[in-house]
């Protein structure tokens, strides 16, 4: 039922009218990054087994066009060209258990990092595992897909800056983390910032689970309401110093203990509503 009213709703190639990329109570839909003809980068919306392309602009307005892929054979991209890829430090609780009160007392605000846009890729991409790196782990997150410019963000305001959220694996070097003054190639590394398949509007951001499996056994389980510092008040307080653009997207942290990865690993990150992303590890030649 919800797929044909967001058909009838939606494929304006057939009704003629745009859709609004920001409207926050639209029903559930998602969309995809991905290579159409001609190999040029594109926006799809998920009906069923198939992508839908999109024509516009999918942060402002966009029209659906006749042009299938089916998912199976679609070569899925990190969900958007970000400007700027934001990270959070230490937003769950579990995360942090056994840091000394004199640490813990800085995580009562948003503790943000960058990652280089450089670092994102693709479902299905392959994870690069620097020869030299010692420890690598994975790190599932949900992503927040900024949709709308803003600057001083009111709390109250934020998820109408938001255009939807996505599954991201905030790859992370553990040594270079520790032993260098920032954290450039621990979290930058080309390949330690996958994200994806989709991205997904109109559910309860706050209340979805996540799950990161590693070869099929599950290492980690969450909720994204056990988050220190929940979505609007993590993008009103990055807006605070930072002007938000459509397509940066902001990593909001992992749960629990990590776990190294290694080459020949496969990780899969589940977040609830919105998808799988899957990527495999192999070694940097």
């Amino acid at each position: 039922m919800i797929r044909s009213i967001v058909f009838a709703a939606c494929v304006v190639a057939l009704v003629g009218r745009p859709c609004s990329a920001l409207a926050q109570d639209k029903k559930p839909q998602k969309f995809a990054r991905y290579l159409g003809e001609g190999g040029k980068p594109v926006y799809g919306l998920v009906e069923g087994d198939n992508l839908r392309e999109l024509a516009g602009d999918l942060f402002g307005s966009w029209k659906a066009t006749d042009r299938l892929t089916p998912v199976a054979k679609a070569k899925f991209l990190a969900v958007t060209d970000a400007r700027t890829v934001f990270a959070l430090a230490g937003n769950y609780q579990d995360h942090l258990a056994g840091l000394p009160p004199e640490r813990l007392e800085k995580y009562k605000i948003p503790q943000y990092f960058l990652k280089t846009p450089a670092s994102l890729c693709g479902h299905g991409d392959d994870i690069r595992y620097p020869a030299d790196a010692g420890r690598v782990d994975y790190e599932g997150e949900l992503v927040i897909v900024i949709g709308k410019a803003g600057r001083d963000i009111p709390k109250e305001k934020a998820l109408e800056h938001v255009f939807g959220v996505s599954v991201g694996n905030d790859v992370s070097a553990r040594e270079w983390q520790s032993n260098d003054i920032q954290w450039w190639r621990a979290k930058g590394s080309d390949t330690f910032g996958p994200c994806g398949p989709y991205i997904a509007i109109g559910i309860d951001y706050g209340n979805l689970d996540l799950e990161v499996r590693v070869n099929g056994e599950s290492k980690m389980k969450t909720n994204t309401k056990l988050m220190v510092h929940d979505i609007p008040n993590s993008v009103s307080f990055l807006s605070k110093h930072i002007t938000l653009q459509p397509g940066d997207l902001i990593f909001t942290g992992t749960a629990g203990k990590t776990q190294p990865i290694k080459p020949g690993d496969v990780v899969q990150v589940e977040l609830q509503g919105v998808g799988v992303l899957r990527n495999k590890v192999v070694a940097e030649k």
